[in-house]
């Protein structure tokens, strides 16, 4: 399994839109593996700055590939990249304000 990953192996990136598949070069697979020597799914956020940057470049680039038998491809390692949601993107009719004493049920209980 080990060979096939170094020959053809491809990065899976979870996506809000599904997973994408990343062809690499073989420097870039040989350095995948040893990210992901222990296991087999790593969140964005734990990557070191230069992982992280290698990832969105390889990203940017859109060397995305598609198969129509997906589970034969081997994979390196699949990132979870998910976007963080910002509060100040929603409209503001949409926020409600959150009170100290309303947020807890305990607390409520405890007033009582």
């Amino acid at each position: 399994m080990w060979i096939e990953k170094l020959a053809i192996g491809v990065l899976r990136v979870l996506t809000p839109i599904g997973p994408r598949y990343v062809q690499l070069s073989f420097q870039q697979r040989i350095y995948l593996l040893w990210v992901f020597r222990h296991f087999q799914s790593l969140p964005h956020k734990v990557l070191s700055p230069r992982q992280q940057r290698m990832v969105e470049r390889l990203c940017a680039e859109d060397q995305f590939v598609t198969w129509n038998h997906v589970e034969d491809v081997p994979v390196v390692g699949t990132i979870e990249q998910r976007p963080p949601v910002e509060v100040e993107s929603f409209a503001p009719e949409y926020r409600q304000p959150v009170s100290t004493e309303s947020a807890s049920p305990l607390a409520a209980r405890q007033r009582s």
